[in-house]
């Protein structure tokens, strides 16, 4: 067991990764001093270095082995090993049965589910606790979404959650993880349980600014973690703001394309041309375009009828610089012992409420006045 009167160590594992390098940089900036975790000896000194000395270590994302020879129970693990359907599960399985507490950026709906679902009850039994899918996706949703239930009260039944990103662009890994997504499965949170549902099966429109702007609904962490806090809770929806045509395609896309992702030499296909096609790890976008980004989340409220009974719109920075602050406020709060629980968790269930909303704050991301 660990001394518990040392500071856990948090190490950040693709560290030189175009997000992990974000999050890193975060955590510094923090006056954490993360343990670097990459492939590459050279790539990951060199950032090591220029980060004022930090501690280093080489694993391959998908050598298990070699990532167990560097985690130790009581450790903060925060994964940025996008696309991660591909590349992340040893670093959940590894922190899992190791007991370190574990972190990561997926937005990968079957990803973060075998999270919840296989490794929470791995983790639990070791005394740690998984945050899955803790940066942009899906971290401001289960805010919103627990403040509007909090303000609409026990007769909230319903909640829809929606994501719309203005001047936003996309790291090599981003459009990876999207590639192979288009190939899974999509879920929601229909009639009290996690059932398997098409993305895109919903399109709905939300008020932005004083516009109605279209999403299609997406797979997310919210359809677990709202639930767990808000347990009268029956739906749970996410969407993603998109044009109406492209979610009209999208729509049609995920409805034509299910006899392959269920017919596995089929998808096996597909996955392969879309890897020849879309590259991970080819950097992202410049501190430039980032300041010009911003994000607004809504979520709704609703009672059994459908009735919108609270509605809270928050408002943020870009995606990637929200993912690398919200990472690292959270592995420095799980390093000096602010869990609530252990398994698997979502934002609320990990921090509590007011934790949370501070946290998100010093992120940038709060209530839109």
């Amino acid at each position: 067991m660990p001394d518990p009167t040392d500071p856990r160590r948090i190490l950040v594992f693709g560290a030189t990764g175009y997000t992990g390098d974000l999050t890193a940089r975060a955590l510094v900036a923090r006056g954490a001093r993360p343990v670097l975790v990459a492939r590459n000896r050279e790539r990951v000194t060199a950032l090591a270095d220029e980060l004022g000395g930090l501690e280093v270590a080489v694993a391959d994302a998908t050598d298990a082995g070699a990532l167990r020879s560097v985690v130790r129970k009581g450790d903060v693990l925060v994964s940025t090993v996008g696309p991660f359907l591909k590349y992340g599960e040893a670093a959940v399985r590894v922190a899992a049965e190791t007991g370190a507490h574990y972190l990561d950026s997926t937005g990968e709906g079957t990803f973060l589910r075998s999270v919840f679902e296989r490794w929470g009850p791995v983790a639990a039994g070791n005394d740690a606790a998984l945050m899955t899918a803790f940066g942009f996706d899906f971290v401001p949703g289960s805010l919103a979404g627990a403040l509007a239930l909090e303000e609409a009260g026990p007769t909230a039944t319903r909640l829809d959650v929606a994501y719309f990103v203005k001047g936003f662009g996309t790291s090599g890994g981003t459009k990876a993880s999207i590639a192979g997504m288009t190939m899974e499965e999509g879920f929601a949170y229909v009639d009290g349980a996690v059932r398997r549902v098409r993305a895109g099966r919903r399109t709905e429109t939300f008020e932005v600014g004083g516009r109605r702007l279209t999403a299609a609904s997406v797979p997310g962490s919210e359809h677990f973690a709202l639930p767990a806090a808000y347990p009268q809770l029956r739906d749970v929806d996410s969407f993603l703001g998109v044009p109406p045509g492209i979610a009209r395609g999208m729509s049609a896309t995920t409805l034509l394309t299910t006899p392959v992702r269920r017919v596995a030499p089929a998808k096996r296909a597909a996955l392969a041309v879309a890897g020849r096609l879309v590259k991970g790890s080819t950097g992202g976008p410049s501190a430039e375009l980032r300041a010009r980004a911003r994000c607004t989340i809504v979520a709704v409220a609703r009672a059994a009828t459908g009735e919108a009974l609270a509605t809270v719109t928050l408002a943020g920075p870009d995606p990637y610089d929200f993912t690398a602050d919200i990472l690292a406020w959270g592995a420095v709060s799980a390093a000096e012992g602010d869990l609530l629980g252990v398994g698997a968790l979502g934002p609320v269930g990990a921090f509590g409420l007011d934790r949370l909303t501070a946290g998100c704050a010093a992120a940038g991301l709060a209530p839109l006045a």
